[in-house]
């Protein structure tokens, strides 16, 4: 006899229902009667960026890991567009979170576990009481407990609620005189694409993309996903390096959150932005290479002395990459700490060289053998 199930979140129900419907329904109705102008689509953009950046650069990267510091200016902003976006609490959201990465693609004790299927993950696991048990204390949130902007939109989060997703589109209906429009379109059609757009990390991005940098979870890295996620579509990177402030590492990554946290560092309102040492990034991207090469070559006729090629390569590789990002590094401290001479600094400089070379000798040769084995 199966286990009975919890019982249904009926406000839940009809906050998602009563979204779809007026976004999906009466929203191109109206636009049909009575027309929509650049201002609706302008406001558009701009509260769903305010809602979204609220949640991935606030609730995610910087209550629930804790990958910078922001001012308490920037908190207040956050802490009012995430009530805006209407995903509970930072408290509440982070306490999800948290257990999420620690017990990834368990059934059980992952809140919203990939491993359950994609509407589970996406927004089924909101449908019914199944995580109650865990929201008595946040004893997986104490450091939250601490912070007085996050205590304060938790006591008020209701009223925030209410307060922004009402008072925003009425004000902006009295402005442009059109109040129905602007509810529908910066209410209720805003609030439909923030949820779902969100959710697609939860479901989307443990199905679709690649293993960048590990297997040890369902988390997939898809530039798709990132451009509609703020750049949270990163995923295989950020649960493995989930205290780094950026989901996408490379200059061509579209992550609008980083550049967001990055860019108020100009300005004093976030600091102590942490990074993943990049010998680290890289050593995982290699191994998963690795890994997938071997895969490849068991299910090929091939001899063996081939894969212990592959494996004498990798170490190689990892080898000098050490040794790279290690003399790199005590580069830029000498440099920083001005604590060498001038002719010392200049030996320094040369085997910094020299090293670099010898490990893109070592990567041209590691991608030779990943493309001609696997």
């Amino acid at each position: 006899m199966s286990a009975k199930r919890p019982p249904l979140l009926w406000f839940n129900i009809f906050i998602f229902t009563s979204s779809l419907l007026l976004a999906l329904v009466a929203t191109p109705l109206y636009a049909v009667s009575h027309g929509l102008g650049w201002e609706h689509l302008i406001w558009l953009l701009i509260a769903f960026s305010f809602t979204n950046l609220s949640i991935t650069a606030g609730y995610h990267r910087l209550w629930s890991h804790k990958t910078y510091q922001a001012s308490s200016i920037l908190r207040v902003i956050f802490a009012i567009g995430g009530a805006f976006s209407l995903q509970n609490s930072a408290l509440h959201w982070s306490s999800d979170h948290r257990d999420h990465h620690k017990h990834v693609d368990h059934d059980s004790k992952d809140p919203y576990s990939a491993s359950r299927g994609f509407w589970y993950s996406h927004m089924g696991w909101m449908l019914r009481d199944y995580n109650h048990e865990t929201y008595f204390d946040y004893k997986n949130c104490r450091d939250l407990k601490k912070d007085k902007i996050v205590q304060w939109q938790h006591k008020y989060y209701a009223a925030l609620a209410i307060a922004t997703n009402f008072g925003f589109p009425i004000l902006l209906g009295i402005i442009y005189s059109d109040i129905v429009g602007m509810f529908l379109v910066v209410g209720a059609l805003r609030l439909f694409l923030s949820h779902h757009t969100t959710f697609f990390i939860n479901s989307l991005a443990h199905i679709w993309g690649k293993q960048t940098f590990t297997n040890k979870n369902s988390a997939r890295d898809n530039g798709a996903l990132a451009f509609l996620t703020f750049g949270e579509g990163y995923h295989n990177f950020h649960h493995l390096f989930e205290n780094d402030y950026r989901n996408g590492i490379d200059w061509w990554h579209y992550d609008p959150t980083k550049w967001l946290i990055k860019g108020c560092s100009w300005i004093g309102l976030t600091e102590k932005l942490r990074v993943t040492p990049q010998f680290k990034i890289e050593k995982a991207r290699a191994t998963m290479l690795l890994q997938n090469a071997h895969q490849k070559l068991h299910t090929m006729d091939v001899n063996p002395s081939l894969a212990h090629k592959l494996e004498q390569d990798f170490e190689s590789l990892i080898e000098s990459m050490h040794d790279y990002y290690d003399s790199k590094m005590q580069l830029l401290q000498s440099k920083k700490q001005q604590i060498l001479k001038s002719h010392e600094l200049e030996l320094l400089k040369h085997r910094h060289h020299r090293l670099k070379e010898q490990f893109k000798y070592q990567q041209q040769m590691w991608m030779s053998d990943i493309k001609r084995y696997a």
